[in-house]
């Protein structure tokens, strides 16, 4: 189910998703409202779970996390407690920042940060390749960010 926005919601959301430190006062003239029907607004996306929270993004280098890589991995079952308990293993692991189930060849992508290989490496070996069900693990490391765009691609809506 999508939830219908206007174009006065569309507006909330880019600029918390710019800044999602702005004070409601700044919101409000930035958007064009009084603060009152502004705070009443955001506080409606949240109770209705877009807005699903409030966070800082973080230079991963400038604290110590020098490497990015992503793992690929295979699962030998997909019984849904198999993947229910990788799952739960997964949220256990402080260096893996994002997962996902994938369909095709592999069964899980994650995203780890790491303060070095030589830490990323022990990790892939002690942890993830030692889980139960893990049948294969294929790793790629980042170069570089090209592109980092948190939130979603809000457009206007078309006129009618």
């Amino acid at each position: 189910m999508s939830l219908r926005l206007d174009a006065t919601d569309r507006r909330i959301l880019r600029e918390l998703m710019t800044d999602g430190a702005l004070t409601n006062v700044a919101l409000a003239q930035r958007v064009g409202l009084s603060a009152p029907p502004c705070l009443r607004r955001v506080r409606a996306l949240e109770d209705a779970g877009v807005i699903q929270g409030y966070t800082a993004l973080v230079d991963e280098q400038a604290l110590g996390f020098d490497l990015t890589a992503f793992a690929l991995v295979g699962l030998h079952n997909q019984a849904e407690t198999d993947l229910n308990a990788f799952e739960n293993l997964v949220l256990s692991w402080p260096m893996v920042r994002e997962a996902y189930m994938l369909s095709g060849e592999s069964d899980y992508i994650l995203k780890c940060i790491a303060p070095d290989l030589p830490t990323f490496q022990e990790f892939v070996l002690r942890e993830l390749t030692a889980a139960p069900n893990v049948a294969s693990v294929k790793t790629s490391l980042t170069i570089r960010r090209a592109k980092r765009a948190p939130g979603v691609p809000l457009t206007e809506p078309e006129s009618a």
